[in-house]
């Protein structure tokens, strides 16, 4: 329990028993003003009949209060969770920006690299073009002097 409830509740406690230990002295009638009028009536129950009337009122006072709390945090909640759901949303908005940020990047890597392969493939193919003609151009040559030293050789033969 808090401190705050024991102690209203030894109070209650001690004006119960005082009002029980002193029940004659609160009921013995005597003369009450009201400002206007003056009454017989029995001046400690009125006094004790202000007093409950008082913790009564306080009473739905801290009901009242209790339930303006309690509707302002059940109002608060739904706030939190409306923000909630609204920074969910925009979480979900910029993973779905940055999955199409990848995917475009992705697919500009993947047309570079097409690119890239396709420039290599055709320089090795002009490089292999060069290659087969120079090798045919060796061939000729080589062929070309074979050719000669053969003509040189019959001529030699030929002369001798």
């Amino acid at each position: 329990m808090h401190v705050r409830t024991i102690i209203i509740s030894i109070t209650i406690l001690a004006i119960a028993a005082l009002a029980a230990l002193n029940w004659a002295a609160l009921s013995a009638p005597a003369s009450v003003s009201l400002g206007v009028a003056s009454i017989e009536a029995p001046l400690g129950l009125i006094m004790l009949g202000l007093t409950a009337l008082l913790g009564a009122v306080f009473l739905a006072y801290v009901f009242y209060l209790h339930s303006s709390v309690m509707l302002e945090a059940r109002r608060h909640n739904k706030e939190m969770a409306a923000q909630r759901e609204l920074a969910d949303k925009a979480e979900a908005s910029r993973f779905t920006e940055l999955r199409i940020f990848l995917e475009a990047q992705q697919q500009q890597e993947m047309a570079a690299q097409k690119e890239s392969a396709a420039a290599l493939a055709a320089r090795l193919d002009q490089l292999e073009k060069a290659l087969e003609a120079r090798a045919e151009q060796s061939d000729n040559g080589v062929a070309a002097q074979i050719g000669e030293l053969e003509d040189r050789l019959e001529r030699r033969q030929l002369l001798a």
